[in-house]
């Protein structure tokens, strides 16, 4: 990740700014992506770019001030500004939703494009299978509560808002948005270098995800990650997965999940091969719950 110092004579001549910052960064992948449920175009060439901005300013009183946008295009976007009325895709090669944030020692505010209680927990993204992440049905809430979003508002247009606190091996995390009027939290501690965590979600959308737990640590060389969810009306999820080195500069991930929603129990199995310098060989395959495979292979370059 680069950072830029910019220093102007507006920001220098702003009363009470005792520093202030803009970081870039982000990643890049491209690679060969199957799908077995796309009938006669099962494999295709498949692509991502994210460039994310983080901007900061500290008060004289100690207290960072900052904000978060991301510009991001996927092969599969619309390239189009702004999207299209009724779209479930948001338009690509735009910037999404900013998260704006307060901080200061362990305690954090933010509102806007806000990550969210659930998906923010320890466990709900034990891996990150292959180079695409091929269905992420290893992820046990299932996207069914309020979630930092790349390519759209997110909360940033429902009145998003969260609290998180950390303590040492105790931290907190509250959010709520108007959207289905979800309140969230979770509770995660560190013991013995394993970490637990619950988390609980109240909404007017019985398909919304009401409660989440998991704990991950490690069994000697393999770290394991077991994460539970009560989704509503789709019922139960859980998964687990692990990781383990394969040499020096290769690791492999491995996950099984189910689910009472899932007409099979899915699985998924990739690899991840440091070429130095932030850049990766990456690849993967899943038999996901519909019964259909998806595999992946390509390149990831960190910047």
């Amino acid at each position: 990740m680069k950072k830029v110092l910019f220093a102007t004579t507006a920001l220098v001549a702003t009363a009470g700014v005792a520093a202030a910052d803009v970081t870039f960064g982000g990643w890049g992948r491209f690679g060969i992506l199957y799908n077995e449920a796309n009938v006669g175009n099962e494999t295709n060439i498949t692509s991502r770019f994210r460039l994310q901005i983080d901007a900061t300013a500290e008060s004289d009183g100690g207290v960072t001030f900052g904000a978060r946008v991301r510009m991001q295009q996927n092969n599969t976007d619309d390239n189009r500004q702004p999207a299209v009325a009724g779209s479930n895709s948001p338009a690509g090669t735009g910037f999404n939703g900013a998260r704006f944030f307060a901080r200061s020692g362990g305690l954090e505010v933010g509102v806007g494009n806000i990550y969210g209680a659930i998906e923010f927990m320890p466990g709900m993204y034990p891996i990150d299978l292959g180079l695409t992440g091929l269905g992420y049905e290893y992820t046990a809430y299932q996207f069914r509560a309020d979630a930092y979003s790349s390519g759209g508002n997110g909360s940033a247009g429902s009145n998003g808002v969260e609290v998180l606190y950390s303590m040492g091996d105790l931290s907190f995390h509250v959010s709520a948005s108007d959207t289905n009027d979800r309140i969230a939290a979770h509770v995660a501690y560190s013991w013995n270098g394993w970490t637990f965590a619950l988390g609980a979600q109240d909404s007017n959308n019985a398909a919304d995800t009401e409660l989440a737990a998991s704990v991950g640590g490690s069994f000697g060389p393999v770290d394991v990650t077991l994460a539970y969810a009560d989704n509503g009306t789709a019922g139960d999820h859980i998964t687990l997965a692990g990781r383990f080195d394969v040499g020096a500069a290769t690791n492999v991930e491995v996950y099984v999940a189910d689910a009472d929603n899932f007409a099979n129990a899915s699985y998924g199995v990739d690899f991840n091969h440091d070429l130095g310098g932030g850049t990766s060989l990456r690849g993967g395959i899943a038999s996901l719950s519909n019964d259909t495979v998806r595999a992946d292979l390509g390149v990831r370059f960190n910047f």
